[in-house]
């Protein structure tokens, strides 16, 4: 009798049941993703500025006295279109006493001033401060800013 050589049978249907291998790897590539990413995340901090809100509809109307600073590239100040302060002007004396005056006024008038600080582009930061600095010696707090149209 010949022995029938018998060879390795393949099954027709192999389960290799539930591979965690491979999820293990995802894991830990998008935790790698997200310890990578939380290094370049930018800490913000808080700008403590006092922004004109809403009027009540059913509340008394306050009223306000819009005032306008103009900060040029040149570094030149206006206030409602009149020069306050030229580049070389670092303590904007001019500009500190008109508004404490328009401060003073609009104190005696039961009124807010809100001052609109327009810079241009390329206007150096510096000056930006240095208005800034006037404002907060003249005790003014609603202030707001406006990007100049193109």
């Amino acid at each position: 009798m010949k022995r029938k050589k018998r060879g390795r049978q393949e099954p027709a249907y192999i389960h290799m049941g539930f591979q965690i291998a491979p999820m293990i790897d995802v894991v830990f590539v998008i935790m790698l993703f997200f310890m990578v990413m939380a290094a370049s995340v930018q800490v913000e901090n808080e700008l403590n500025l006092k922004l004109p809100g809403m009027i009540a509809a059913d509340g008394p109307v306050e009223s306000f006295e819009d005032t306008q600073i103009r900060v040029l590239e040149t570094g030149e100040v206006l206030l409602n279109d009149d020069p306050m302060g030229d580049s070389g002007d670092t303590q904007l004396e001019q500009l500190t006493r008109t508004l404490i005056l328009l401060a003073q006024s609009s104190r005696a008038a039961d009124s807010k001033v809100v001052v609109t600080i327009i810079a241009d582009e390329y206007a150096p930061y510096q000056r930006v401060i240095n208005v800034l600095n006037s404002l907060s010696t003249a005790q003014i707090q609603n202030v707001t800013f406006e990007v100049p149209a193109q």
